[in-house]
């Protein structure tokens, strides 16, 4: 499978590199007819997923521990959620935190529908809505259903950790044959676009801070450039293993950010930010179910192509990686302290953070400094132009350099992560895979990220992840009927005094 797996790759970045006009119509012409044909697809898997994890969770079987009745967490919550908010959102958050506000600010669906002028207090309020929804629940549960499903074959059945043992109770012995392969490899080519996208989006923002720092120039040249650097830096940290590399990075990535919203927090509007947070997060309760089932009916409107489906697609190509990497660290948790310690604690901290830094540039649009301007032209300054609008300048330029380096340390986790999981996939479950796997995925994703930016830059990152995300939704809707049958097969084998693992695989 591993032969097959660089193949499939190469062969992927040579037909871009050589066809690259073709290969970006391609991907953009694939992206535009899911989003017109599919878009209802993606919604509704989305919210079925968000209800079903919810219900596991809370459900009987929540006391169940992955892995035997006596095991205990390998790691302390801190260095839980630390490890998988690094490895899930970082990048992303810093990238749209600020600058998806202020775009939805200037105009969506929900502030037509609520006859919301574009521009004023209520229209910021609608834009954090909507951010806060795009990065809540309905993307968190992808990830934790997909970890908790991961985990609970893998420690409590003793299948393989990966994405083809989650469909044991429907393939049986199957799964190591050519439909399992194809079904790591699915989850492989969902990964490698999922973290090219973040790449792409890290390695702009980190070419925008050290141009406004420093001046050097904004360019693909010098974007390839950082991407082969990180790549580098990011294939250390996955050959020094979780305990070291990952675990260090990502404890030190919430101690970074934690410097910089302090700063947001205190140098810009303190008590609108506080009462900002518990408000916004009363709205979005109020509104994110049917956030969550609306599809736009004008067929001409591009909004929901451009921002909810891209979102669904992203946190969907991401869901086998980062799943994967949940399991890896989950293992002696309960269910319900996966699904609802996960789910919970992990919006919580995405909506700290939309709050403080996009409340931040929400404020400042709406006293007169023109942030709008800035998102429209490039989205990759508005982070740096925001620190300067408030006005602290002896601050200015470190805080920009913190955040320069939080992107570098927030993108080599994710990268990281992401390469240990596609070298675990490929050892069939190995949780300490060889070396010589971590090197080579390591520096491809690099290679994959560069290609994909050269073939249509932000737009055909959005594309590629729009397009992998399909086939795993198919798997996502598979692996919850096997989750059920799993489940109530364990439950009857207790009930027998049968061990688990045999029950499932004599049934």
């Amino acid at each position: 499978m591993a032969i097959a797996s660089i193949a499939m790759v190469f062969a992927f970045v040579l037909f871009t590199i050589t066809n690259t006009e073709l290969a970006n119509g391609l991907y953009t012409a694939a992206k535009a007819w899911i989003e017109r044909s599919l878009g209802w697809y993606y919604v509704a898997v989305v919210s079925g997923v968000l209800f079903f994890t919810f219900w596991v969770g809370l459900s009987r079987f929540g006391n169940l521990r992955l892995g035997k009745d006596d095991e205990r967490p390998e790691f302390s919550n801190f260095s839980w959620f630390a490890m998988l908010f690094s490895a899930a959102v970082g990048t992303g958050l810093l990238f749209w935190s600020i600058a998806e506000p202020l775009m939805h600010m200037q105009g969506n669906p929900f502030m037509e529908m609520a006859g919301v002028k574009a521009g004023t207090p209520e229209a910021g309020q609608v834009a954090l809505r909507i951010t806060m929804f795009h990065w809540g629940l309905h993307g968190w549960c992808i990830y934790i259903l997909v970890g908790l499903v991961l985990a609970y074959f893998a420690y409590r059945h003793n299948l393989p950790l990966t994405i083809r043992s989650a469909l044991y109770p429907l393939l049986g012995e199957r799964i190591h044959g050519p439909i399992g392969h194809a079904v790591d490899l699915l989850a492989i080519f969902s990964t490698l676009f999922g973290t090219a996208t973040t790449m792409g989006l890290g390695v702009s923002q980190m070419n925008a801070g050290l141009n406004y720092m420093f001046g050097w120039e904004i360019s693909t040249s010098n974007q390839l450039l950082l991407i082969a650097g990180t790549s580098v830096v990011a294939t250390l940290s996955a050959v020094s293993g979780v305990r070291r590399g990952i675990l260090w990075l990502s404890e030190w990535n919430i101690r970074l950010s934690s410097i910089l919203f302090l700063f947001l927090l205190l140098a810009g509007p303190t008590v609108f930010l506080l009462g900002l947070y518990a408000s916004s997060i009363g709205d979005y309760l109020a509104h994110f179910v049917p956030m969550g089932l609306w599809t736009d009916p004008d067929p001409e409107r591009q909004w929901q192509g451009w921002w909810t489906i891209f979102y669904w697609g992203w946190w969907l190509s991401w869901g086998p990686f980062v799943g994967m990497f949940i399991a890896r660290i989950s293992r002696g948790r309960t269910v319900r302290q996966v699904v609802l310690g996960g789910m919970l604690s992990s919006t919580l901290g995405a909506f700290l953070w939309i709050v403080i830094m996009g409340g931040t540039g929400v404020h400042l649009q709406l006293n007169g400094v023109d942030l709008s301007s800035v998102a429209n032209s490039d989205l990759t300054m508005v982070l740096y132009k925001t620190i300067e609008g408030l006005g602290v300048e002896w601050a200015t330029l470190p805080m920009a350099g913190l955040a320069t380096l939080m992107i570098v340390s927030w993108f080599v986790t994710s990268a990281d992560s992401a390469t240990l999981v596609i070298c675990t996939i490929l050892s069939m479950g190995n949780q300490n895979p060889p070396q010589r796997y971590r090197v080579i995925w390591g520096l491809g994703l690099g290679a994959l990220a560069g290609t994909l930016l050269l073939a249509g830059g932000l737009q055909g990152l959005q594309a590629a992840t729009i397009v992998a995300a399909l086939p795993f939704s198919v798997i996502l809707l598979l692996i919850c009927y096997c989750l059920v049958k799993a489940l109530h097969q364990e439950e009857v084998a207790t009930a027998r005094g049968v061990q688990p693992s045999a029950a499932l695989r004599s049934s």
